[in-house]
């Protein structure tokens, strides 16, 4: 496999969490040439524009980290607009890779295309054995269709993309909107707000004996990197911290974090997703990689970067 130094990396998405974390890490190998294209650059769910743009740019490798991505209420809202535009950019961006004669692309799946209720760790072997959680299946069955893409064009035409699959990301990037926000950024904004606002109580979804693992953005680019370098395995490949933590004992140090010193009182009539969710990430170590940031220290950057970037 070629080396990723003094290649053309076009990384949909370059804005949001998971892509800002790649351009930081790839813009430290020496000679890569970082692609990007804003929005209002190119409409992602536009084939056409998609192929003028590689057809232009000539990319050697394609980094797929561009989609509509929420918490449980966003997904519960705007269905329709999750699995649409996450098909279409999916689409778009696999296909016209093969086009233009693109053999090396990284896609990304989600935790949430397991079933939910799938032994734990989860492992590639038990996607599609079960019904996946309600809340999220528009978006997950989206990310199961790139997934088979990247496969089937593997198959049928020896392209190397693949999937990884990580589990519940957060960092600095990330959106904080109460309408949109994953886990932990919600969890941010609710407390900081609460403290701001000297209220002494905070209201959570759930019993708080749900869990999830949870990993550091930039961990997620080490471990990209690695993959680009190292992987041409035809199945998806997880990508988590290997522990999972209750959403009461993340809410708590995300609490102290932030500085709350409330009440933390769950709802348990409202919606929590999933009762457990731990990949089986031992593929990905068996590479060399580990997962280095502890959660503290990785909760604390991203308050910093809240506090720095988001509030303003």
């Amino acid at each position: 496999m070629p080396p990723l130094e003094h290649l053309k990396v076009y990384i949909a998405g370059h804005t949001g969490l998971v892509g800002s974390a790649l351009c930081k890490r790839l813009s430290r190998l020496e000679g890569v040439e970082l692609i990007k294209a804003a929005r209002s650059e190119l409409d992602l769910t536009d084939s056409r524009a998609v192929e003028n743009f590689f057809q232009r740019t000539r990319p050697d490798i394609i980094i797929v980290a561009a989609g509509k991505v929420g918490g449980i209420l966003a997904n519960s809202l705007y269905p329709a607009e999750f699995i649409y535009e996450n098909l279409a950019i999916e689409t778009n961006l696999i296909h016209c890779s093969w086009k233009v004669g693109v053999r090396r692309l990284l896609n990304f799946g989600s935790a949430c295309i397991y079933p939910k209720h799938c032994r734990q760790p989860m492992s590639p072997d038990a996607l599609m054995t079960g019904r996946m959680e309600p809340t999220s299946e528009p978006y997950a069955i989206a990310k199961l269709a790139g997934l088979s893409l990247c496969l089937s064009y593997n198959r049928q035409y020896g392209t190397s993309y693949i999937t990884a699959i990580p589990c519940n990301l957060y960092g600095p990037g990330d959106s904080f909107d109460p309408a949109s926000a994953h886990v932990v950024p919600a969890l941010i904004n609710k407390f900081f707000k609460a403290r701001m606002d000297k209220t002494d109580k905070v209201t959570l979804w759930g019993d708080g004996s749900a869990a999830r693992e949870l990993l550091y953005v930039e961990d997620l680019a080490g471990a990209c990197e690695l993959l680009l370098r190292c992987y041409e395995g035809p199945e998806p490949i997880n990508v988590g911290s290997g522990e999972a933590h209750t959403l009461r004992e993340i809410a708590g140090l995300v609490a102290e974090v932030v500085g709350f010193r409330g009440e933390i009182c769950w709802d348990s009539s409202g919606p929590e997703g999933a009762r457990e969710k731990l990949l089986d990430s031992s593929e990905l170590r068996a590479l060399g990689w580990l997962s280095p940031m502890d959660l503290r220290a990785g909760l604390e950057q991203t308050f910093r970067w809240f506090l720095e970037n988001w509030r303003s």
